[in-house]
């Protein structure tokens, strides 16, 4: 019989990847998502057993029928999204997170918890560890999804030592790919829209911030892994590879030919430094990504030029 699980925020640009992936595995899956950033025309031309149903998590809400897993990947996730609904993006992670909680109790189902590398703040530790604390400002504009998921994975441990849930952390790093949003806001979707619609790219301060970012293939499979085979405590899940902002927009540029680029100054507790250490998730599961940078910006830039061509006409 094939198992079934429920997916907050299924319809977003991570989420849907999951339910593709989850439904090639034999699951059956349910995706929950009041479509605050999600897209239900993330979901064409699935295959398998799924319903979609338009529900807010952060009220009460119940799933009929059997439920194996609840993975709660609901909030909104980049910069512009949670600072611009960021009641919203605190009450879907607390909230939120009780409700897919108390689900998953209700049903006996295993509980994963999808967390972010924004947890670690702007760090002083680099690369971050899954032991290291964060260095967080509690009151800034990015608090709001930062302390969010802090709390989301406080509530998510206390379940699993309080009332002896079987639950899973993970700690998501910068992910791309295709299916995300054109005006996500983050920093791939943003350097490809502005280079093919002609406009220079644009850069925060001198560029020099670091990211490493993962195909989002490459993601879902680590979130499988970890559903599948971990334990309670938090795994990153990255691409350990670090790469400057500049280093991205010089590859932008390099697939799309004419491009310039413009800087700006740069926005408050932005990161400095981001770079997962997946030892862990390496050491246990056997997890790392296998997607090189130039090919999964060569299969995000195909997917990009395919929707502004399908918006223009």
């Amino acid at each position: 019989m094939s198992r079934r699980c429920v997916i907050t925020g299924g319809a977003g640009f991570v989420g849907s990847a999951l339910t593709r992936r989850l439904l090639s595995d034999g699951w059956q899956v349910v995706v929950l998502d009041n479509f605050c950033t999600g897209r239900a025309h993330n979901l064409d031309g699935v295959a398998g057993p799924l319903e979609l149903l338009d529900l807010d998590v952060s009220r009460p809400f119940d799933v009929t029928g059997p439920v194996d897993a609840v993975l709660h990947f609901a909030s909104p996730a980049s910069p512009p999204d949670y600072i611009q609904r960021a009641i919203a993006t605190l009450l879907v992670n607390s909230s939120g997170t009780q409700h897919a909680l108390e689900l998953a109790e209700r049903k006996g189902a295993r509980m994963l918890m999808a967390s972010t590398s924004e947890i670690y703040g702007d760090p002083l530790v680099h690369p971050q560890i899954e032991s290291y604390w964060g260095n967080v400002n509690p009151i800034g504009p990015r608090s709001v999804y930062d302390e969010g998921k802090r709390f989301s994975e406080a509530m998510t441990m206390a379940w699993h030592r309080e009332r002896g849930l079987d639950t899973r952390i993970i700690r998501i790093f910068n992910t791309y790919g295709p299916r995300m949003r054109i005006d996500d806001g983050r920093v791939v979707p943003n350097f490809f829209a502005q280079a093919l619609r002609g406009e220079p790219i644009t850069i925060y301060g001198s560029g020099g911030q670091t990211r490493s970012i993962c195909y989002v293939d490459d993601l879902a499979d680590g979130v499988v892994r970890v559903l599948e085979h971990g334990d309670a405590m938090p795994y990153n899940l990255g691409n350990p590879q670090e790469h400057t902002i500049l280093e991205f927009a010089r590859a932008v540029q390099a697939l799309v030919p004419g491009t310039q680029i413009v800087q700006r100054p740069l926005p408050t507790d932005d990161p400095q430094r981001r770079q997962p250490d997946i030892s862990r998730v390496r050491g246990e599961l056997g997890w790392e990504p296998r997607t090189s940078l130039g090919e999964g910006l060569a299969l995000t830039l195909e997917d990009f030029v395919r929707r502004l061509a399908a918006a223009a006409t």
